[in-house]
């Protein structure tokens, strides 16, 4: 027995398949959603979300959003999201490296600004943690 799960970003279909259990970061900690799961709302924090079909693990950050349960199908509607085996680690570690600099330089006096360079700061880090804990290219003997 699968559940259907379909991960949406703000620009497109991250995944959409039918899978055995999907592990999803819910705002009040990690959820394991099977089929036939009871319905439910969460609200997503940044994070990883795990979805298992036959034996094969797929990872995908996730930096915010929503997620609903119902029966036969998990939707999450994330505002952004990617396979972590589609991660850039270079282009991760600038993003940070940016984001950290602009911290560093001292709070702005617009509030919109400091929360958006926060939350890059946050996705960035996500990215990166991510890459090294689920990439393809980790060590066997890479810290767990």
């Amino acid at each position: 027995m699968t559940i259907r799960c379909e991960i949406v970003s703000q620009d497109r279909t991250v995944f959409a398949g039918d899978v055995d259990i999907v592990v999803l970061p819910g705002a009040g900690g990690e959820m394991g959603i099977l089929p036939k799961h009871a319905p439910v709302l969460t609200t997503l924090k940044f994070g990883v979300i795990k979805v298992r079909a036959g034996g094969k693990e797929e990872v995908f950050t996730v930096a915010g959003g929503v997620a609903e349960v119902q029966p036969d199908i998990v939707t999450v509607l994330a505002d952004a999201a990617e396979n972590v085996a589609e991660i850039d680690v270079a282009r991760a570690d600038a993003a940070r490296t940016r984001a950290e600099e602009a911290l560093a330089k001292g709070v702005p006096a617009d509030t919109d600004s400091y929360l958006a360079m926060e939350a890059a700061l946050r996705k960035s880090n996500l990215r990166l943690e991510a890459a090294r804990r689920y990439g393809k290219t980790r060590s066997p003997y890479s810290e767990q």
